[in-house]
């Protein structure tokens, strides 16, 4: 069976590291970063200049006032909005393809990382944890799979069976390859140079409990992914294999009965998200 670097290292279409969100990320969580800074980053990477103008001069933030100005632009948005519209852009190539190893048609797998960023954000909101890297934490929770599916795809009716089973998503991964997506999406993060924090939740996020020091962050994506499952914003029959909910909450301090409030509130966040960044559904 092949190491986890060299299924990543064997994947077709994977895009390039986004070199531009390591070097950002320390200036957007950083009040007192230098603005100028963020444009002579942003500024050279047309997609990104793009959405960021299109997002400020939406009716929600423009109040009637138009900019094409990059400064101007990020001054009204504020740090927190560029960094989401800059997560989202620098994972949607990846994120956006079909995944036939897992099942995964068109922009399945987008939406549900998307479903699943907004519900962890929401929850690391609440208990006062860094919302921010909760939402990129959990927008990139499943990029391993990109690399597992092709693996996958001679297996599929196989791999269905057992996870219908209900035997977890990755113990039938790890049984018939060698490795799952999980730690194969932490390590890709690692091979990207992005903080730790988010290589432990990713590797992490079917186990939080072994996402320490990180386990609150690790909880936070574990949860979002039962949640954007269960909003309907997942694939097939694998919200039966998932494991890891009740140490989710138990690390969070929160109980089961929290989760449909949170539903409510992530199906009203998805609507407003995929309006403002003009997601894919």
């Amino acid at each position: 069976m092949l190491a986890v670097d060299d299924y990543i290292n064997k994947a077709q279409h994977l895009v390039p590291a986004p070199h531009i969100l390591p070097q950002l990320m320390p200036l957007l969580n950083n009040p007192n970063s230098d603005t100028t800074k963020l444009v002579d980053l942003i500024s050279y990477d047309t997609p990104l200049t793009a959405n960021v103008l299109r997002v400020c001069n939406s009716a929600y933030y423009s109040r009637g006032t138009t900019t094409d100005n990059l400064l101007q632009a990020i001054t009204r948005l504020g740090s927190r909005e560029v960094y989401n519209i800059v997560v989202a852009v620098t994972s949607a190539a990846t994120l956006s393809s079909s995944q036939k190893g897992y099942g995964v048609e068109g922009v399945d797998l987008w939406t549900h990382s998307v479903a699943t960023a907004i519900s962890a954000q929401m929850i690391a909101k609440d208990l006062g944890d860094d919302q921010n890297v909760a939402f990129t934490a959990g927008l990139l929770h499943d990029v391993g799979k990109i690399i597992l599916s092709a693996a996958m795809e001679s297996m599929y009716e196989k791999f269905a069976l057992e996870t219908k089973k209900g035997a977890s998503l990755v113990e039938v991964e790890s049984k018939m390859i060698g490795c799952n997506h999980a730690e194969v999406g932490g390590r890709l993060l690692q091979r990207w140079k992005l903080p730790e924090r988010l290589v432990n939740a990713v590797r992490h996020h079917h186990n939080p409990a072994a996402g320490k020091p990180y386990e609150h962050l690790t909880a936070c994506v574990t949860l979002g992914d039962f949640l954007a499952y269960f909003m309907g914003h997942g694939y097939g029959h694998y919200a039966l294999s998932l494991h890891g909910r009740d140490e989710a909450l138990t690390i969070l301090n929160l109980s089961a009965e929290n989760l449909p409030s949170y539903m409510e509130q992530g199906f009203e966040k998805l609507k407003s998200v995929k309006n403002l960044y003009g997601l894919k559904t």
